[in-house]
């Protein structure tokens, strides 16, 4: 956002980490311009999101600078603190979590999701039976109703795009409430818990050796989650 509270939608920003306010970078990448959600679905409290690829090896608190490229010089400076977490990442096995589905819920999938009107493309298959098929899988822990970021809306409608472009594939995409009953008062339910979540969205790639391939937190993009997942199908 400028001095004139205009938001940059130039197609890519120059990115810069260094690890003090007044260190050299030691790091620089390009972000693309992505959009949060799908056109005509939840939105988000912003319509895009820059995305960079940073590999960051040691936990600390490390000072970005943005720069959007060609059009109006603006800069953005700020910091990000990245620390060893509890949830599951990449190389580690997913937990084998027996998340409800359409059939275990009878149907009913008012019990299972908070979107308007229910993804149910999305609540077909549970986590520990995609594990024991072993094939591939996304999912995602998410409340659209309840969400503190609203971020989650726009990921699910993510998630659901997504499937349908690899319909037929093998590849199965899972979406999964984040509160116990769906009632914020009765805290996080098994599955947040058993994944060591304590914060949403967070969306993960499964791969059929039922170890993590990739992992999300927050806003993801369609063309994220298509280039994430067909890495791991091989196209």
């Amino acid at each position: 956002v400028d001095s004139q509270g205009e938001v940059s939608l130039l197609p890519t920003a120059r990115v810069w980490v260094a690890r003090a306010l007044a260190a050299r970078p030691f790091l620089e990448s390009t972000a693309q311009l992505e959009r949060i959600g799908v056109p005509g679905g939840a939105e988000a409290d912003a319509t895009h999101i820059y995305v960079a690829h940073l590999r960051l090896t040691e936990p600390g608190t490390y000072w970005l600078l943005a720069e959007p490229e060609g059009g109006k010089k603006v800069q953005a400076l700020g910091n990000v603190v990245v620390k060893d977490g509890s949830e599951p990442g990449p190389g580690d096995p997913a937990p084998r979590s027996e998340t409800p589905t359409l059939a275990s819920a009878g149907g009913d999938a008012s019990k299972l999701t908070t979107r308007t009107p229910p993804d149910k493309l999305l609540l077909r298959y549970s986590v520990a039976g995609s594990l024991r098929a072993k094939v591939p899988f996304v999912v995602t822990f998410s409340t659209p109703k309840f969400c503190s970021s609203r971020t989650c809306g726009p990921v699910v409608d993510v998630v659901e795009e997504t499937a349908r472009r690899f319909e037929g594939k093998g590849v199965r995409f899972i979406h999964v409430e984040v509160f116990e009953g769906n009632d914020p008062a009765r805290g996080l339910n098994s599955w947040m818990r058993e994944w060591g979540l304590e914060t949403e969205p967070w969306t993960f790639l499964v791969s059929r050796n039922g170890k993590i391939a990739e992992r999300f937190e927050g806003a993801v993009s369609v063309r994220e989650l298509e280039d994430a997942v067909s890495a791991v199908i091989g196209g």
